[in-house]
């Protein structure tokens, strides 16, 4: 069973690998991927926040399991960006911590869809936004990275986060980098070559 994984959980900055394949099982976590998306209140998912190194990612810009279109990016790669806005963002990672991050308004997004067919997409506003959030997490991007301003506020956030992800290694809660290491490649066996 999936769950989501927060900083600083290395899976968070492992650069995801490009699938190769489609099968009943990937579109089976991809259905769990959106249960935990809205459960979180989230308009976005990459699949390394659920400690998956496989490059996909979900969405739904009005966050609510009953309307909205569900989207499905599979090896997403942004072709082509343009403009610049400031807004602030969020993640479902870094639960509670909110910052200024700039991003561009428009983005021209290739990917492929989950029956395999080439998606082109040039989109601007929120959604855009949300697919260059996703993207980043794909490359180990965290949006932390690209705050505007990190006061002392959110260095104490970071902070917290680190102290209570040592705390749930030190009992045991969190495989270490060894184990983690391990089950990555097991999906990257099945999924990735």
């Amino acid at each position: 069973m999936l769950q989501l994984i927060q900083y600083p959980h290395p899976t968070l900055r492992f650069p995801s690998k490009p699938l190769s394949r489609v099968d009943e099982a990937l579109r089976e976590i991809i259905d769990q991927m959106f249960e935990i998306m809205y459960e979180h209140r989230g308009v976005g998912l990459a699949a390394n926040q659920v400690n998956l190194p496989l490059r996909l990612f979900i969405a739904n810009p009005t966050g609510e399991k009953e309307s909205g279109q569900e989207l499905v990016f599979l090896n997403p790669v942004i072709q082509k960006a343009t403009g610049t806005i400031e807004a602030e963002e969020g993640c479902l990672s870094l639960p509670g911590l909110h910052g200024l991050v700039k991003r561009n308004k428009a983005v021209q997004v290739n990917a492929y869809s989950m029956d395999g067919k080439e998606i082109n997409l040039k989109v601007e506003g929120f959604l855009a936004r949300i697919i260059q959030h996703e993207v980043d997490h794909l490359d180990g991007v965290l949006f932390i990275d690209r705050l505007f301003d990190q006061g002392p506020k959110v260095a104490e956030e970071i902070a917290r986060f680190e102290t209570r992800f040592a705390k749930q290694r030190e009992e045991g809660q969190i495989a270490d980098d060894q184990k983690l290491a391990e089950q990555r490649q097991d999906w990257l066996d099945k999924y990735c070559k």
